[in-house]
Order: C-alpha cells, then structure tokens, then sequence
C-alpha cells in the first residue's frame, strides 16, 4: 500500500511554517519588492524560526527533520514570497556539500552558525560559460603547498553579497577534468562580491557576481576528494538544487490559485461574480489539478530522498513540470483578474514576474527534458 499521507510531525511542521509566513515574512514583503534588498530583520527572523535548520543534524544544532519536511517550508514560504523561498533554497544548496561531503571538522566548524542563521551559505557553481554545463567553468585553482590558488568569476548567484559561507566549485589549472570544491569565508583575501543583478522578479532576493583573484584557500577547506569536486557540487544540484525549485514553484502555484478564486467570487460581471463564468472555473480547476500533480511529483522525490533512495531524476520531472505549471498558473491568474492583473497593488502581478525567473534556476525545462530523456532511454 502506498501512503500519501504526511506524518502528524510534518502536518505540525507545514502549521508552523505557515504562521511563519504570514505572520513574519509577508511583513517583508513592500520592502523587498521597492528596494531590491534582502531585510535584515527578515534574516534574523528565518533563524530565530529555524528554517535554516531543517536539513542540518541535530549534532551541529540543526533539526534533522529531512527533505520532505525542506519541501513543505518551501512551499509555504513561496506561497507568500518567492524571493524568501528562493533564499532558503540555495542556501540549503550551500549546506549540503558541507552535510554530506564534509569532515567532522568542517561540520563542526560551519554547521551550526548556519543552523542558527549567524551565518549563511551558498553555492557557486554558475559562470557565463558554465551554467547547465558546469565542465564549461573557467574558475581555476593550482597548488601551491598546501593551499589552493583559485582565479576566476561567478554569475547569476543567489546570496551572492550576504552569504559568510560558500562553496565555491573550480578546475584544475593541469588537468581539465580535475575540479575541487572549496568552502569559502567572506573576508579571504581575494574573494570579493562585485556586481549585484536586478531582476525582473524575486525582488529582495540577492543575486549577483563574485571575483576571486589569488584567492588563497587552505588544505582544510577542501571539501571531498581532490579532483573529484564536480560530484559534490552536482550531488547537491540534482537534489537539493531541483528540489527546493519544486517548492518555490509549488508556493507559487498555490499562491496565484488563492487570488484567483478570491477575485473570481468578488467580481461581479452581469450581475453576478465571475466565478460562475465556465470559462473561469475551466482555468481555476486546469490551475487546480497543475498544483495537485505537481504536489504528486515533487513530494514523492522527496519521500524516496528521505529514505535513501537517489531521486535526480525524479525531481528533474518535478522540477520541469512544476516551474512550468507555476509560469502558466501566473499567466492565467493575470487574465482572469483582466485590468486589474496589470495593476502593481495586485499580488498575481508580482506572481507574474516571479514567474518568470523560476524557469531558469537549477536548470532550464530543456535541460531538465535532456535529462528526463536520458533517463527514459537508460
């Protein structure tokens, strides 16, 4: 028997994370959306409710609650600002490599300033080169000692100016298909945040450059095996990286169904509200049954990621299937508000534009297809 159900835990946990939600970072939200910038009292406000925990063990301070419980924070979050979700989903991608890769020293030393949010992380792995195809990167490292020498820029990174820890992916100077991964402080010599990204959406989600230049980076922040980083990176991006835009999309979705069917029933067009219109029940249940399917996929890879079983694949049809949903949910919350889907006080106009930047993140739909192909012929 197959049980769709969540556990009283996850059940108090999706509670909790809603009030969170409503209560804290819906408050954030007009800030974000007119300055661009990541609040301050909204990052002291996700670790005081310990979203940044969720994934962490509970040895280094984290509440080990798991992925799919990291799904239901996503979704809830997203449901009310994206750009929050977004946050917390590449940090998780930051955390990771360190959790699975790293030593009990790096464990000890890094994971529960995250867990508590005194820190954050992130991953940097995307270049102009190297996006989908992260073997395309330019970032380099040599030896010299002891230590690494890394050269090289990043783009396209969340947390990009507010992250103190991250994990920086590069290729060996030598041997081209020789990467190592690094973990990364703020501060090095070196390492510098340079030029911050304005998007069209997820306003208040930092996204931006970084340079390094003679980066030193010592022995101890080696994370796995030299020469074998790109599998700590992509371990992380197949699952974490995958999953977590399945949550942000989920949100999403749910977020421009609740307008819509608020709208429809205050609307009142020949004397009664649109909602009794068949062409607007028709785009509410397609919106309706995008969302539930898209539940289906995503919480099934993260059930068989709970249980050990490796899930890339299956959140590569999530990911695909929800980020595309959650594009075509926006656009049908924008028609059925009609001129008012135009208007900035609206939400599904911001939706809209969120919309918009999920496509791309963690992979494009035409990668994901690529890779859904792959598995299919395997």
């Amino acid at each position: 028997m197959i049980d769709f159900t969540f556990s009283e835990e996850q059940d108090l946990f999706r509670k909790a994370a809603r009030d969170f939600a409503e209560n804290e970072v819906a408050k954030y939200v007009p800030e974000m959306e007119k300055t661009g910038k990541v609040p301050a009292g909204l990052v002291k406000a996700i670790g005081k409710a310990e979203m940044l925990a969720i994934t962490i063990p509970e040895e280094y301070g984290g509440l080990e609650l798991g992925y799919t419980a990291r799904l239901i924070a996503l979704e809830e979050i997203s449901r009310i600002s994206v750009a929050t979700a977004m946050m917390l989903q590449v940090f998780a991608l930051g955390i990771e490599p360190i959790v699975k890769f790293g030593t009990e020293e790096q464990k000890k030393k890094y994971l529960p300033g995250l867990a508590t949010g005194e820190k954050l992380g992130t991953a940097a792995v995307t270049e102009a080169t190297g996006g989908s195809d992260p073997t395309g990167i330019r970032t380099s490292y040599r030896k010299d000692g002891d230590d690494y020498i890394v050269n090289g820029r990043k783009c396209f990174i969340t947390n990009s100016h507010i992250a103190n820890t991250l994990v920086v992916l590069a290729k060996s100077d030598e041997n081209p298909k020789d990467f190592c991964a690094f973990i990364v402080e703020k501060g090095m010599p070196g390492f510098k945040a340079t030029h911050e990204e304005h998007k069209v959406g997820m306003k208040g989600c930092n996204t931006g450059e970084l340079s390094f230049e003679d980066l030193r980076i010592p022995k101890a922040n080696l994370l796995g095996q030299e020469g074998k980083g790109l599998r700590v990176t992509m371990a992380a991006i197949g699952e974490i990286g995958r999953g977590g835009m399945v949550g942000c999309a989920l949100g999403l979705q749910a977020a421009c169904l609740e307008e819509s069917i608020k709208f429809a029933n205050d609307r009142i067009l020949y004397g009664k509200p649109i909602s009794k219109l068949p062409e607007i029940q028709g785009k509410i249940a397609d919106m309706r049954i995008d969302l539930e399917a898209g539940r289906l996929l995503g919480y099934r890879a993260a059930s068989l990621q709970d249980s050990g079983t490796p899930a890339s694949n299956e959140f590569a049809v999530a990911k695909y299937y929800t980020t595309e949903a959650a594009i075509k949910a926006a656009k049908t919350s924008v028609d059925i508000h009609g001129g008012y889907g135009c208007m900035e006080e609206y939400a599904v106009t911001r939706f809209y534009r969120d919309a918009a930047v999920l496509g791309p993140s963690a992979g494009t739909s035409a990668i994901m297809k690529v890779i859904i192909g792959r598995w299919a012929l395997s």
